[in-house]
């Protein structure tokens, strides 16, 4: 908290320093501006502490004593998990309740400072928003900062948007009083430029204005604007941080209802301007007409005929001229309400996220224990070395996609409910990695284990793992011949011996992809079943096979379909897409032989294995690369020990 509140003095130091604020001033800015930082110091300190804490444990063999004595990984977070519970819970109020009355009060704190001190209310060298003007100063004196000089006025108007009034003086000087919500700006030795619009745009080619000098002008500006409690208002982009969830949801509901208005409205406007109610035209549709004669055909070809052949020439002119001018007109009017439509989707999507983020930081404590917790027991290191490290490398991850995924979803690039438990949802997964290894007492990550999946996807041998005198066995078999390593499989059978021998010399054989017919013939009884059970095996490895190439072609168009359109490469964007449908279509054709192929491995090699769940099949669609590689390796397995029971 304390690194955070100095960041943020920092963050405002331009406003505080040398204003003369006495203390209490200083310690209610600070107090106010405390609990909107809870949402980062809140996950921060519980994933750091629970990995110093279980870490330290782990690093004095605490872990080991507990164990001994049949106390569990999950009893020992047992009273902490219920504390982590309480805390999310307690954070959800806190969030509801408390951060809405700091947002507020430090606003107003602001303002009243403003009142105060109407120095800080500008800054130097830049442009400041105050009211309904823009204002920039070269420099400011005096002991409140209010002699100004190089003063720049942008003032708006309220009834058109630009910058067409513009004021310029040498010297200025700032008035205010503390029971007045008004700041007063007199200005000295300036000049007034007003840029006027005519309704008749003829006249605006003359490019009217109006121009004049002044010695002394007097402008004011009420300071309630900079922080005032209308929650209608829009000129402060976090005005939706002051509410509380009843309060967001009411205005969630509002912002959506005149959203709806709006499109029926545009709707309506396009409709109206289209002025299709004007054609009133009666026509038989039995009679096409002539164009050039403006008579009735008597024998139309009907193939042939448009729209525009029931009408006379003057009335095709008339309709295609109302269709060109009501094309125009929506286009204009569909480019005249895109950017105020914007605008209002992302203020609705900024509540929407406010709201949800009261209950992700809930969720997030708790999520982030059950990283910090087992992870700490799995590195064996506390204090503030390692784990502070690892601590601050999660939550940066975690935060990172909290900010992407917030921006993203503030544009509309996707839903906003998504965006705020998107960074809350890439930690659940490692949460539950991380408890269950800790659980079982493993390492982080067994590298091993994670590298064996890919050398079984480009081997397509699937050789089995042997152990080391194994291995010599199985290169020593491999310089004998066939009917040596048939003779070696009979005689294990016969006698009833360590049938690792027989294991070995059934891999070496069928490595060398010898046909069974021919193992057959040289007097190894092997079934037909079996037969076809390796028959099936071959054809659901390619079918598996060209499943992923399509898999893989699918999702690689389907990305550059949103590149070509983000570089407005639209025709290139929607033939990836295109491509990337068809793709897709193979591959669920392809998944549904596969399953097919599949259950018929398995009664042909008569092992037991559960029916294929069309829902399961489904949900792991999106996660096909890692299901091929399980998968393709396991049925090798299973038909490699069937081969073992039924080769005789």
């Amino acid at each position: 908290m304390f690194i955070f509140i100095l960041q943020g003095v920092w963050l405002y130091i331009a406003e505080l320093a040398g204003k003369d604020l006495d203390v209490m001033v200083t310690a209610k800015f600070i107090l106010y501006y405390m609990p909107k930082l809870i949402p980062l110091v809140v996950p921060l300190t519980v994933l750091l502490s629970s990995i110093m804490v279980f870490g330290n444990f782990a690093e004095n063999y605490e872990f080991a004593a507990m164990k001994s004595t049949g106390i569990s990984l999950q009893r020992a977070m047992r009273s902490l998990s219920i504390f982590i519970v309480a805390l999310g819970i307690g954070c959800f109020f806190f969030a509801n309740n408390v951060i809405p009355w700091g947002e507020y009060n430090f606003y107003n704190l602001r303002r009243n400072i403003a009142k105060m001190k109407p120095a800080l209310a500008i800054a130097e060298g830049q442009f400041n928003e105050i009211g309904n003007i823009n204002i920039k100063v070269d420099s400011k004196s005096g002991d409140r900062g209010q002699f100004l000089k190089g003063v720049v006025i942008h003032e708006k108007s309220n009834t058109r948007s630009g910058n067409y009034k513009v004021i310029i003086s040498e010297k200025g000087e700032l008035k205010s009083s503390p029971d007045s919500s008004i700041l007063q700006l007199e200005l000295e030795n300036g000049h007034y430029y007003e840029e006027i619009i005519n309704k008749d745009v003829r006249k605006n080619q003359n490019k009217p204005h109006v121009k004049s000098y002044f010695k002394t002008y007097i402008t004011n500006v009420d300071l309630e604007i900079l922080n005032s409690d209308d929650l209608d208002e829009k000129n402060h982009t976090d005005r939706y941080n002051m509410l509380n969830v009843s309060q967001l949801s009411s205005v969630i509901d509002t912002l959506e209802q005149k959203q709806n208005n709006d499109y029926k409205a545009l709707a309506t406007t396009l409709f109206n301007r289209s002025t299709f109610s004007s054609l009133n035209i009666n026509i038989d549709t039995r009679r096409p007409i002539d164009s050039t004669t403006n008579d009735s055909i008597a024998e139309p070809d009907v193939s042939k005929l448009t729209v525009l052949d029931y009408y006379n020439t003057a009335q095709q002119i008339q309709i295609l001229n109302l269709a060109v001018n009501s094309s125009n007109s929506a286009q204009q009017i569909l480019d005249s309400n895109t950017k105020n439509l914007a605008t209002k989707q992302i203020f609705l999507n900024k509540h929407i996220i406010a709201l949800q983020d009261k209950f992700v930081l809930a969720f997030a404590c708790i999520i982030l224990f059950f990283v910090g917790a087992p992870l700490g027991a799995l590195i064996r290191k506390g204090g503030l070395g390692l784990p502070m490290i690892i601590a601050i490398v999660l939550f940066l991850t975690y935060h990172f996609f909290g900010i992407f995924s917030k921006n993203s979803a503030e544009k509309g690039s996707f839903n906003p409910i998504i965006g705020s438990w998107l960074s809350t949802a890439v930690m659940l997964p490692l949460s539950i990695y991380l408890t269950t290894r800790a659980t079982n007492d493993k390492g982080v990550f067994q590298f091993g284990m994670l590298l064996l999946p890919f050398k079984r996807l480009f081997n397509t041998e699937q050789k089995l793992q042997l152990s080391e005198s194994d291995t010599k066995t199985y290169n020593f078999y491999s310089k004998y011949s066939i009917e040596e390593l048939i003779e070696i499989i009979k005689e294990q059978d016969d006698l009833d011996l360590n049938k690792k021998p027989k294991e070995i010399a059934l891999r070496s054989l069928l490595d060398r992809k010898i046909p069974f017919e021919g193992l057959k013939s040289e007097g190894l009884e092997i079934s037909d079943a079996l037969i076809e059970a390796r028959s099936l095996l071959k054809d659901y490895k390619d079918y598996s096979k060209t499943t992923l190439i399509s898999y893989c072609i699918a999702i690689l168009l389907f990305v550059l379909h949103f590149v070509f359109n983000n570089n407005k490469l639209l025709q290139f964007g929607e033939s990836a897409l295109t491509l990337s449908i068809i793709a897709f279509i193979f591959f669920l054709i392809y998944v549904s032989v596969n399953a097919i192929v599949y259950t018929k491995f398995y009664k042909k090699i008569a092992l037991k294995v559960k029916p294929i769940n069309p829902l399961l099949l489904i949900l792991t669609l999106p996660i096909y690369p890692i299901k091929y590689i399980i998968v393709r390796s396991r049925i090798s397995q299973d038909f490699f020990l069937s081969s073992l029971q039924n080769i005789k």
